[in-house]
């Protein structure tokens, strides 16, 4: 059902002036995310506190209205783009750090704090928390959590999952529910804390989180090392993660990604190379040195072309200028472009890029890839002209190939920007009908009429 005058009445009682926006010109920035796709809602409303969530949602439920929450609208699946005619629930006036606990090595934040603001906060007293999404400076906790979203630290760190102990959350009902722990350790119940976060919003409605923080490290070093194709960058990867020490972060870029930077900018490397990978070390000052020789040792397989170990603040810099420059690379050849996050196991990286070769070859698609090497999470990302309807039809049918070849590689359909509704049609190649008929179960159990997101994450 779509919101009707009556129901704006009553919006309207719950949430002051400020608080409630209806005008079509007013909630046109709601209506959109970083997906492309578009849906104007009848009603944007910003709540400051859990009583005023758990009164809409019992009132959308009473009347079966559909209601989406968002936070700054970073998402590339269209996740947080609210039903037509529905209600669209932002987050960014409850914004607020509950506490930082450094002795128990946790914060309690809203949803509607940014990944930056947390990060500040938790570093005054020598934490963080290890997703690291690159809309970090924007993106929220909220919207972290609806999506599982990671960054490239998840390879040492873990992602959303395993750094949040609970959650406050409401279900579709209007009923407030407490998820997890605030200790290390504990296994009362079912795992519900992990079982909402990566839900997209679709089971309840998150109004607070407990998360664990991590000592920042005592010393970084960055190194860069480039190779002849992506064959030997991909073993070099098998390499290093068989190493105990582990990397914070470790970045991967195909040859055609190089070749766009060079076309772009001096990448500052020979032109014959293949591909590239950027790793980071996080360790004790007394340990960092060797562990950066012990990597480059182990990253120097046949094949290599180069491996530099950056000790300054400028050469990390001069290291990193080749990844910088891929973004703004790929805007200046395609402003619109189709980006997906992959997953296939890390040693199927050299046979997802060599059928992804083929597939750009096959459809007259220049496909870019580049991404958390570490854990399989490779973007690709195909550059088309939303102008030309023959290559559109070309880039969706290059994309069904695409899934296709990460399910036959063992992989999965995304790391972590999420389903939402740009991937839907996809998740049932990849999940079973018995399984898919038990998340459905669960979605009923927690929004009985299907007010929250409606038509996401499931097909």
């Amino acid at each position: 059902m779509q919101v009707k005058p009556e129901h704006l009445e009553f919006l309207k009682t719950l949430f002051p002036a400020p608080d409630l926006l209806t005008r079509p010109a007013d909630m046109l920035a709601y209506s959109y995310d970083n997906s492309q796709q578009q849906s104007l809602p009848a009603a944007v409303v910003f709540p400051h506190d859990e009583r005023q969530i758990v009164k809409l949602l019992e009132y959308c439920n009473q009347w079966q209205l559909p209601l989406t929450c968002r936070g700054k609208g970073t998402g590339t699946t269209g996740a947080s783009i609210p039903p037509e005619g529905g209600i669209a629930l932002s987050f960014e006036r409850m914004d607020t750090i509950l506490d930082i606990d450094p002795n128990n090595r946790l914060a309690r934040v809203q949803p509607g704090v940014t990944n930056q603001q947390l990060q500040q906060a938790a570093a005054e007293h020598g934490f963080f928390w290890p997703p690291d999404p690159t809309s970090a400076s924007v993106c929220t906790i909220g919207g972290n959590l609806a999506c599982n979203a990671a960054g490239p630290r998840a390879v040492k760190y873990g992602t959303c999952r395993e750094n949040t102990l609970g959650l406050t959350a409401i279900t579709g009902k209007g009923e407030l529910i407490h998820t997890g722990v605030r200790t290390t350790k504990g296994v009362v119940g079912y795992d519900l804390t992990r079982l909402i976060i990566g839900s997209e919003g679709t089971l309840a409605v998150i109004t607070e989180a407990t998360l664990k923080l991590t000592p920042l490290a005592e010393a970084r070093r960055t190194l860069q090392a480039v190779y002849r194709d992506v064959a030997t960058a991909a073993a070099a990867v098998s390499a290093i993660m068989a190493q105990p020490i582990t990397p914070s972060a470790l970045e991967f870029m195909d040859g055609q990604a190089l070749q766009m930077v060079k076309n772009y900018s001096d990448p500052g490397f020979a032109g014959n190379a293949g591909a590239l990978l950027m790793v980071e070390l996080e360790e004790s000052a007394a340990a960092i040195d060797a562990a950066a020789q012990q990597i480059a040792n182990v990253a120097s397989v046949p094949g290599c072309l180069s491996v530099e170990i950056a000790h300054t603040h400028e050469q990390v810099q001069k290291l990193w200028r080749t990844r910088k420059a891929l973004s703004p690379a790929l805007r200046n050849v395609a402003p619109k472009k189709i980006n997906e996050d992959v997953v296939v196991p890390v040693s199927h990286i050299p046979d997802l890029i060599q059928g992804l070769t083929g597939l750009a070859d096959k459809y007259g698609i220049t496909i870019v890839n580049f991404g958390h090497a570490g854990n399989g999470n490779i973007h690709v990302n195909l550059l088309v002209d939303p102008d030309d309807p023959r290559q559109l039809a070309a880039a969706k049918s290059c994309l069904d190939e695409v899934f296709s070849l990460v399910l036959g590689l063992g992989g999965t359909l995304s790391g972590e920007h999420g389903i939402g509704l740009v991937k839907r049609e996809f998740v049932s190649r990849e999940i079973d009908d018995p399984t898919l008929a038990l998340m459905w179960q669960l979605k009923a159990i927690f929004d009985p009429k299907g007010i929250l997101n409606p038509g996401k994450t499931l097909p």
